[in-house]
């Protein structure tokens, strides 16, 4: 019998690379790559051939551009192409278009004659020439040398949907070098993305030198390998990826210690490299929380002088004592000196404020200035530092948690609380400029899987509540990194990209109809990130579970999502790597047993391994229920759980009945459990499968076993397994916990193969 599994409804990719011969996408997308596609484009005939003697004639406006298409064209030709204002015909133009009147917009015009590039502003001549890089060989970005470079006939008029098209980068954490900050940009530039908030401080490093405070990188940008650390270290064994950079570990006073940091002359350099991209850098001290590696040298900070992790997190600085703001301002001033950018990022998240309140300055303060309770603390901490950043002419951008306690329409809010999904709106509501980085799917160090793309793809910045005029306080949108099991930069790259590439199109062309089209495209800009040398996470082998059962034979067979992929796989347990065999079509399976298997390129880099449990298993008997009532018992645990093995021993807190597998609305706890209890009636014989996603935890049992382990607190992820039923009524048990943070609890099912859908309300009895 064949192990029946699921269709992926992210990789429609596989379809277009079957009937590339036939299908308008894969042919218009091999002439024209480009991610993010232009608002408008028309092809044209024929072909504009660039030699060494095709001039630049460019507006003065321009001459930084004209130079950055110049170095791309070197790149090609071997030669620079001269600049001559006196070149009429077959030339490169760069104008001045004041009746261009957008942003960062431009038009492209490529004949068989001339190219020309029209634009208000630098930045949009600046995204003319990296649409230009697209449109190149991929060979440009290897330096390879061509007597001529050929561009095709093409009319492109564009611009950008939102003005904030950003990517986050936690450099604390983990801690990245110089050489590879300009790689990202580079990245960023490819895809024109135009803001990069860097974020240089918290708990486990101090990552910016502050001439004022040496102790803040002296000591506070290093440390001895912590938990983090450790995980990774662990997980390096079967990942290469998660090695920590060793450029980045030195010896101290007889001491491994980890990490680093950037001086101001350095990252002055990193910030006028963007520039030239036009990419502004936004930077973040994160206060009054994730403080403790500046509190560890300066502990005046604080409002006890302790330092140490709470409950959930580490204690603040005090907001209450003089000498917290005259360190901050003294720390942000010298930011201010070394980031141009009319942004500054405050933080402002994750407040541990129990200390406040045992404070006796704190209640001083509170009395003083009738501040009602301690959020409305925080409030006057980041009202008080925008006051300061606006007396510079600069301004504040806080996470959604600012708006607690109350904050100034002024300042910008950046929301990323998946579980608060109203903070926008309110902010909004308050007259505040909105970025919108939530969570999910925009928090990129959370582990990718087949559904990420599409998600990304197709978010859309503007909440549904809001109307037209309000809508114009969300500016766009950025995906995070926070980096706590990302050590490397191979590990960044992997996260990254090619996730990038999705948000990049929906905050610059806004259109999720072209989705089919810009896979596509992907298929394209792959070779590109290959020239590159980006370790991208390659696409996935779609139509695979975690958990198969067959009764008599499994088969597996597997089409490589990329020209070039070949699939090996061991039975033995040990990993997969580019001379293990390489996997036949179907691969038939006799036997209990675990295939592990991974893609792997021509140069020899891995994809992802796979591990797929096959089990033979004779179809389970219904069990006889009399007389059955609709729905299943469900238990309520109003307590954290790491696993949910732990609830088990837990108290009670409620019980009631539902025909669906979702968390009820009237669930407010942070943290939680529910069990689920009792029968599943399928209406006929079939092997199930069935679609587990959690965030946090879930184990679902039906019969006597777990078919789906989806455990631990995690972002949601899916995990599937399969089980062998006769038509009737079988035992099902579902366990789910919720660490804290937004909530995800859905389970499908398919038997036979066929398309996953939810479960019928009828089926459930209890």
């Amino acid at each position: 019998m064949i192990a029946f599994a699921k269709k992926n409804i992210s990789f429609k990719l596989g379809i277009l690379l079957i009937c590339a011969g036939f299908n308008v996408n894969a042919q218009n997308a091999a002439k024209f790559p480009l991610i993010p596609y232009p608002a408008k484009l028309v092809a044209g005939t024929g072909s504009f051939i660039i030699t060494p003697q095709t001039a630049i004639v460019t507006a003065r406006e321009f001459n930084s551009e004209a130079i950055e298409l110049n170095s791309l064209l070197q790149k090609g030709l071997g030669k620079k192409l001269k600049l001559d204002n006196t070149a009429k015909i077959h030339a490169i133009k760069l104008v001045y278009d004041a009746s261009i009147t957008a942003p960062e917009a431009y038009s492209l015009s490529i004949t068989t004659n001339q190219l020309v590039i029209r634009a208000k502003d630098a930045a949009g001549v600046f995204h003319a020439v990296e649409t230009i890089r697209q449109l190149l060989p991929v060979s440009v970005e290897t330096n390879t040398v061509h007597k001529q470079l050929t561009l095709p006939a093409v009319s492109i008029e564009d611009q950008p949907a939102y003005a904030w098209r950003g990517m986050h980068l936690d450099v604390s954490r983990h801690f990245f070098s110089v050489s590879y900050l300009k790689k990202f940009i580079d990245r960023m530039a490819l895809y024109k993305m135009n803001k990069l908030h860097l974020h240089l401080t918290d708990d486990q490093g101090w990552r910016i030198e502050i001439k004022k405070y040496p102790k803040l990188t002296e000591d506070g940008a290093w440390r001895t390998f912590n938990n983090q650390d450790s995980s990774c270290i662990k997980r390096s064994k079967d990942n290469p990826d998660f090695i920590i950079d060793k450029e980045h570990i030195i010896q101290r006073n007889g001491k491994t210690l980890y990490g680093g940091f950037y001086t101001q002359q350095e990252m002055k350099g990193v910030v006028a490299y963007a520039a030239a991209k036009h990419i502004d850098i936004i930077p973040e001290i994160d206060m009054p929380g994730h403080m403790m590696a500046a509190i560890n040298s300066y502990p005046f900070l604080t409002c006890n002088g302790e330092n140490k992790w709470g409950t959930l997190f580490t204690r603040p600085i005090c907001p209450c004592n003089e000498t917290t703001f005259e360190f901050a301002q003294n720390v942000f001033t010298e930011i201010m000196d070394i980031f141009p950018s009319k942004y500054i990022h405050i933080g402002g998240d994750e407040v541990d404020r129990t200390d406040w309140g045992k404070s006796d300055a704190c209640k001083a303060l509170m009395e003083r200035e009738g501040i009602k309770d301690l959020p409305a603390l925080q409030s006057y901490f980041i009202n008080r530092m925008e006051k300061f950043f606006n007396s510079k002419g600069r301004k504040l951008i806080g996470w959604d948690e600012i708006i607690e306690g109350g904050i100034s329409p002024t300042a910008i809010v950046m929301y990323w609380r998946t579980w608060v999904p109203d903070a926008p709106v309110k902010a909004v509501k308050n007259g505040n400029t909105v970025i919108m980085t939530p969570g999910e799917p925009l928090y990129f160090d959370n582990q990718p899987d087949q559904y990420s793309i599409y998600k990304v793809y197709h978010f859309n910045p503007i909440p549904k509540v809001l109307n037209t005029e309000e809508a114009k306080s969300i500016i766009g949108a950025q995906a995070n990194i926070w980096s706590e099991q990302i050590p490397s930069e191979r590990r960044a790259d992997y996260m990254a990209m090619p996730r990038m590439t999705a948000l990049a199109e929906a905050l610059w062309t806004n259109k999720a109809d072209k989705y089919d089209f810009y896979l596509a495209r992907l298929v394209e800009q792959y070779k590109r990130m290959d020239a590159l040398k980006i370790n991208y996470r390659l696409p996935d082998l779609s139509n695979l579970l975690n958990e198969y059962v067959f009764t008599d034979e499994g088969r597996l067979s597997i089409t490589p999502p990329l020209p070039g992929l070949t699939i090996h796989y061991t039975t033995d347990g040990t990993l997969p790597d580019a001379k293990s065999p390489e996997l036949p079509s179907p691969l038939i399976i006799k036997k209990s047993e675990l295939i592990r298997l991974a893609p792997f390129t021509a140069s020899g880099a891995r994809g992802d391994v796979y591990n797929l449990n096959y089990k033979q298993q004779q179809m389970l008997g219904a069990v006889k229920i009399a007389p059955p009532k609709p729905g299943l018992a469900c238990t309520y645990y109003k307590a954290y759980f790491k696993e949910t093995a732990l609830m088990k021993d837990a108290k009670v807190d409620s019980t009631f009945t539902t025909d669906k597998i979702e968390v009820p609305a009237t669930v407010k706890a942070p943290s939680f459990g529910i069990t689920y209890k009792g029968y599943i009636d399928v209406p006929a014989d079939g092997i199930y499968t069935f679609y587990l996603t959690c965030d946090d935890g879930g184990v679902l049992k039906i019969g006597p076993s777990v078919t789906v382990n989806n455990d631990g607190n995690h972002s949601a992820q899916e995990r599937s397994g399969q089980i062998a039923l006769k038509m009737g009524a079988h035992p099902f048990h579902l366990d789910f916990i919720e660490g804290g943070g937004g909530f995800t609890l859905k389970l499908k099912y398919s038997v036979n193969g066929s398309e996953p859908q939810e479960i019928p309300a009828n089926w459930f009895k209890n």
